[in-house]
């Protein structure tokens, strides 16, 4: 080495990072043109992690503290390169730094409806998200599967990897759950420790610890959350009969405030209503077997026939006012007394 260039190197007294924003996994400290001194020091602060790399492989981590850089300190380093002179001369070496805080916040959820099959309603698409909370816990595995030999790594840059895998192994947890979707959506916590327990080995393969998973929320598409709503609905309304009556009784004053109908519209609509809650009601009953056919009755002896108009049945229409049964033909009702057209 030419002594311009050894007089232009430069000795590393003091090795140490601080984190300059946000969302920063892995920083590469700046080492050209530069060496380590023996008796260094390298300072790794409270949530973080250092690792020496020489030669491409990872040799030495170190913990939170403050370290003298020597044969002591840097056993596996001083092995691979074969030092001789107990460490006498600086050293060249990849020294790299590890966030180990929680990344906390980080936004999960379904950006198409997932499909799963339910017990209550068959096969339905469901979507869902939420929030989770992650940090490196194993730099060896993180620099050597994930962050390798960048200058800087961010948690953008794994972020759609972890949450393309959350979407998938939460399929398959749904799948497996056999839970009904309305008993997912009100246990939402047990719901988001069982999908954790399930992307822990994931989160584990990449260096990664999972510390927290939140479901913040379960839902279905509009069109079925629609017809959700009226399952509720049905549910809640109970004796059919009785809320038929009232709907019928609520129609009352709205047909009778209608401008431009008259009294004959709002009798023959009341009649109407009134003749399909009937409906409504008798279909609703529960079908029974028909009663047992009567006994045959004595012979009686024979009554003189009824006039041939006693036979005809009386034609009848609705009151005009009370909407009250009377005959056809009457001018008056004989309820209310209200003129008949």
């Amino acid at each position: 080495m030419a002594l311009k260039d050894f007089l232009a190197k430069q000795f590393i007294d003091v090795i140490q990072w601080t984190e300059p924003e946000d969302g920063v996994l892995a920083f590469r400290y700046p080492m050209q043109d530069m060496e380590i001194q023996n008796g260094g020091k390298l300072t790794v602060r409270e949530s973080q992690m250092a690792a020496f790399v020489n030669e491409g492989q990872v040799a030495d981590v170190f913990g939170p503290g403050l370290y003298t850089l020597g044969t002591h300190t840097l056993p596996l380093l001083t092995n691979l390169m074969n030092w001789d002179k107990m460490f006498q001369s600086p050293f060249k070496s990849d020294v790299y730094f590890f966030s180990t805080r929680l990344q906390v916040n980080q936004r999960w959820g379904t950006a198409n409806p997932v499909t799963i099959r339910d017990k209550e309603f068959g096969a339905v698409r469901l979507r869902a998200f939420g929030i989770y909370a992650y940090r490196v816990n194993e730099p060896r595995t993180f620099h050597t599967k994930v962050s390798g030999t960048r200058d800087i790594y961010h948690v953008a840059d794994v972020e759609g990897q972890l949450r393309n895998t959350i979407v998938g192994r939460m399929a398959d947890t749904f799948g497996e759950s056999s839970v009904p979707f309305l008993d997912m959506a009100a246990n939402q916590v047990e719901l988001g420790n069982k999908i954790k327990e399930q992307l822990q080995p994931m989160f584990a393969d990449l260096g990664l610890y999972l510390d927290a998973f939140v479901v913040e929320n379960l839902s279905l598409p509009d069109e079925l959350q629609k017809r959700l709503d009226e399952r509720i609905g049905m549910g809640m309304l109970g004796d059919m009969g009785r809320y038929t009556q009232f709907q019928v009784a609520q129609s009352v004053p709205i047909a009778a405030g209608n401008e431009g109908a008259g009294v004959a519209g709002v009798g023959a609509g009341l009649g109407a209503g009134l003749a399909m809650a009937q409906a409504m009601m008798n279909a609703m009953k529960p079908a029974s077997a028909p009663p047992p056919a009567p006994a045959p009755a004595a012979a009686a002896p024979a009554e003189p026939a009824a006039p041939a108009a006693a036979a005809t049945a009386v034609e009848t229409k609705f009151c005009l006012e009370c909407g009250k049964s009377i005959p056809k033909k009457a001018k008056f009702c004989p309820e209310c007394g209200g003129a008949q057209q």
